[in-house]
């Protein structure tokens, strides 16, 4: 038997009946299945952080898991198996146990897993598409996969063919998925910043003198974070205005903004990214410098799910950046 004929996705079905019953033979409170969507995370390698981010997403957040590992080799591999994920409320006996289900595949096998995928998503719940590496979005045999969702959540962080995510994005929006990107929610609490910033009547008389923004970023190469936060800045300002990105040597794997300021004759104010991750923003708010934490996938997560329909401030900012890097 091959490996591809060895996932079925009715005996995981199975089993995950199985597991519930003794989930709830075990548990002397009892057991409550919560389920509200379907989250598929693809992630690629063998270890990382997904399974602790989920822990924490699902308690807001309660849905049927399902994560897409691509495993290094060349050779047609496939396999799943399926677990639960529980957490007790406090003041509860009650466990509340929500279902994740991972399948592993090489490179080779990555068109034999959209069937399994689809088989497996919860009924008549919204399918929400979690892509952790931004190359895993091009590849062509991941596209049947992608095309279940009906939100994707990329991660351009580490991408540095912008053209070519952008080109994505955009593609993904007109066939009418809701595209989301966490180098863009990343810059929230710097957006919210500038605008606390400019409640100082001194720094608001500046608005109309703005002429130049300066973005700062760490890694090999601009992000797209990068041209998100002129962006913004020029929708916001209502005009063009020229910038500049400087280089600041780091080997960290995806890029990010560590620094931005706004110029105007005479006057500047800038923001710069907080090292220190337990820091909270408003500690450091002054009149003219603030300095940002900086925030967990889980954080970013958190807030996308919160969003059921399009971001307009994004999906204006999406289309300003469109013709910065044309």
């Amino acid at each position: 038997m091959s490996a591809v004929a060895s996932v079925q996705p009715d005996k995981l079905l199975k089993e995950l009946d199985e597991l519930w019953r003794n989930l709830g033979n075990e548990q002397e409170g009892g057991v409550l299945r919560a389920c509200a969507m379907t989250l598929i995370v693809c992630t690629q390698g063998e270890q990382d952080e997904v399974g602790e981010t989920l822990a924490l997403l699902m308690r807001e957040y309660p849905a049927r898991a399902i994560v897409l590992r691509e495993t290094d080799g060349s050779a047609p591999a496939l396999g799943a198996g399926v677990r639960a994920q529980c957490w007790t409320p406090f003041g509860s006996r009650q466990q509340i146990c929500c279902e994740l289900i991972e399948i592993t595949a090489s490179r080779a096998s990555l068109a034999d897993v959209q069937p399994v995928i689809h088989a497996l998503t919860a009924p008549d719940l919204p399918i929400v598409i979690w892509c952790r590496t931004a190359a895993i979005v091009t590849v062509e045999d991941f596209q049947p996969i992608l095309r279940l969702a009906n939100k994707l959540i990329v991660d351009t962080a580490g991408a540095s063919d912008l053209r070519e995510q952008l080109r994505y994005m955009r593609a993904a929006e007109d066939a009418d998925t809701t595209v989301a990107d966490l180098a863009w929610t990343r810059l929230t609490h710097w957006r919210s910043s500038v605008a606390t910033m400019f409640d100082n009547p001194a720094n608001l008389a500046q608005v109309r003198n703005i002429n130049a923004i300066k973005v700062r970023y760490q890694g090999a190469y601009v992000p797209l974070s990068a041209y998100y936060m002129v962006g913004w800045l020029q929708h916001v300002l209502g005009r063009t205005v020229s910038y500049d990105f400087q280089s600041v040597p780091d080997d960290c794997a995806r890029a990010r903004v560590e620094m931005v300021s706004l110029h105007a004759p005479g006057w500047q104010v800038s923001l710069q990214v907080n090292q220190d991750r337990a820091a909270h923003v408003d500690s450091f708010v002054q009149d003219s410098h603030a300095i940002l934490p900086r925030r967990t996938d889980y954080d970013l997560l958190r807030e996308e799910l919160a969003l059921t329909a399009r971001d307009p401030i994004y999906q204006a900012t999406l289309g300003v950046v469109a013709g910065l890097i044309a």
